[in-house]
């Protein structure tokens, strides 16, 4: 009996360090996936510009790069996953990867780009790609006079702007933005009536 008791815990004590080999042997292979994945790089592409919202994008825009995103490299485009076609679904700065949502194709645009001219000029920092607001003052019945402002429509891009020079350098600036196609008909309709239009930064006072 005593025989055989011995025998039983000598199993017993095999199968637990066994199973201990296996346990290091996981740990050590799992550390090692893991050391090794966050050191291997994805090519991905890189904006080599600034891209203003609805903008059509070409080859040309992006670099490749090669980064180590791990688990995140399914949320940024790779250069095979750039098409014709295509255009920028947000702003993109100079030097950002590129996630896939930030891409569209050309026919599911909602966004359209037009032009206007800024009755009090571009404030110091505005630029192709800055966030702003369109407000409106719209003319009175005396056709002279400008009521209260207000904005018109809010959160859009700038595409480009033109700054007057010489002896037009005190008229308006004429300001490109990108706008929601169902804000279309309201800014073209303030355009028309004579509303003056004022470009103003996010968090910024009128």
């Amino acid at each position: 009996m005593t025989f055989h008791s011995r025998s039983g815990r000598a199993f017993w004590s095999d199968i637990r360090f066994v199973i201990g080999l296996i346990l290091v042997a996981a740990s050590i292979a799992g550390v090692w996936l893991i050391v090794s994945s966050a050191g291997r790089t994805t090519p991905m592409l890189q904006a080599t510009r600034t891209i203003v919202q609805g903008e059509a994008v070409a080859a040309a825009d992006f670099q490749v790069v090669e980064v180590a995103l791990g688990a995140l490299s399914d949320d940024y485009l790779a250069p095979q996953d750039l098409r014709t076609g295509q255009i920028a679904a947000r702003t993109l700065a100079d030097g950002e990867l590129v996630p896939v949502a930030a891409l569209a194709d050309a026919d599911d645009s909602r966004t359209t780009t037009i032009v206007i001219e800024s009755s009090t000029g571009i404030p110091a920092g505005v630029e192709a790609g800055t966030v702003v607001e369109l407000w409106q003052a719209p003319l009175l019945e005396d056709g002279r006079t400008a009521g209260a402002p207000r904005i018109l429509v809010a959160d859009v891009s700038v595409s480009a702007v033109v700054e007057p020079e010489g002896m037009l350098a005190a008229a308006a600036t004429t300001v490109e933005i990108v706008i929601p196609r169902d804000d279309v008909a309201d800014v073209l309709a303030a355009i028309t009536s004579g509303a003056l239009l004022s470009v103003v930064p996010m968090g910024a006072s009128s």
